[in-house]
């Protein structure tokens, strides 16, 4: 099981000249709420990039954020951000970073431009200065023609995009986005991750989005830390794993329990998927020439009859479900049990 991997996965922006291609390493960071373990010796370093956080609701990636913002102080173990400390330098970390929270936190008597402009002062711009970073930045995230309305009156669309355009006001480094599709429909998920996608590669800002939506990593970013239960289960560029975990489909005109039951002889993992009205369909795993000189050699010793053969690709949900459904096979006093962590 991996705990600390490096790099950045082709495609993925660079840090600007000059600067540390990391933008966040943890060695032994834990969180402890009471006897409850929030967060586990998380050792984890992770370069600049489109960086996706993974977990179900309560798996801990809220806290991670805390701790990573310097909101909260670990118990043990160290994390440092964009090169600052997260217990020496938090003020630091937080002009260089921006963070859009999940909660609905806005105050609904002001304008959007009024309370843009009002957080880029909070992060030591000049009020003129605000004042147009905070135009420029509505324009971006497309509210410049709402710019002067009430927050109150906006749709959940809208007030994503004002803490969307909140978060990077002050041009930072790194963004962190927590559940930025929360309650969007698929055409506001569509437009907020696209935004999230031009911030990326044509600004040149870092992003973390923590999520538990596979679809929306997998769109968005080039690397992927998962973490449940608070433990760190999995960090590594997105393809390159997928490349490593694939397997061969498989179709048959008949006796498909029987060439699984030969498969499975031979050293092969096999699951029967569900075809429709094509008819079974079996997932070899893994994928190599002795699976397909195997698959060959069962369907032609059973007259199955070969339909279709084709590899594919491991997508992340199978990576995540692989890992997840592996942490959580049945084990003494599994860390953090029982508790909703955030």
């Amino acid at each position: 099981m991996p705990h600390s991997v490096a790099g950045v996965a082709p495609g993925a922006t660079k840090a600007p000249d000059g600067a540390s291609d990391t933008i966040i390493e943890t060695v032994g960071l834990t969180k402890r709420y009471g006897k409850q373990v929030a967060l586990g010796n998380l050792d984890v370093t992770i370069a600049h990039g489109a960086v996706g956080l993974l977990g179900a609701n309560g798996a801990g990636k809220t806290t991670l954020l805390r701790l990573l913002l310097g909101l909260t102080r670990p118990d043990a173990g160290t994390a440092t951000v964009l090169g600052h400390d997260t217990r020496g330098d938090p003020v630091k970390i937080r002009q260089r970073v921006g963070f859009m929270p999940e909660s609905d936190c806005l105050p609904r008597d002001v304008t959007a431009a009024d309370f843009v402009g009002h957080m880029a002062e909070m992060s030591g711009l000049p009020t003129r200065t605000a004042r147009q970073r905070a135009a420029d930045v509505l324009y971006q995230v497309g509210l410049d023609e709402e710019r002067y309305r009430l927050i109150k009156g906006f749709s959940t669309g809208m007030k994503q995009r004002v803490k969307l355009a909140q978060a990077i006001v002050h041009d930072p480094g790194l963004v962190f986005l927590d559940e930025p599709t929360n309650g969007l429909d698929p055409r506001g998920r569509d437009d907020m991750l696209a935004l999230i996608d031009r911030i990326h590669r044509q600004l040149g800002i870092a992003v973390v989005i923590s999520s538990h939506i596979l679809e929306d990593i997998e769109r968005i970013c080039s690397f992927v830390v998962i973490i449940d239960n608070g433990r760190l289960l999995f960090a590594q560029p997105i393809g390159e794993r997928a490349g490593e975990e694939g397997e061969i489909l498989v179709r048959v005109d008949a006796a498909h329990e029987d060439v699984a039951g030969r498969l499975r002889l031979r050293g092969l993992d096999v699951r029967m998927l569900d075809g429709g009205f094509e008819g079974p369909e079996l997932a070899v795993r893994p994928v190599s020439d002795e699976a397909y000189d195997a698959i060959r050699d069962s369907v032609a010793d059973l007259d199955a009859g070969l339909r279709s053969l084709r590899p594919r690709a491991s997508s992340l949900e199978d990576v995540y479900l692989s890992h997840v459904g592996a942490e959580r096979a049945p084990r003494a006093e599994p860390v953090g049990a029982g508790e909703e962590q955030r």
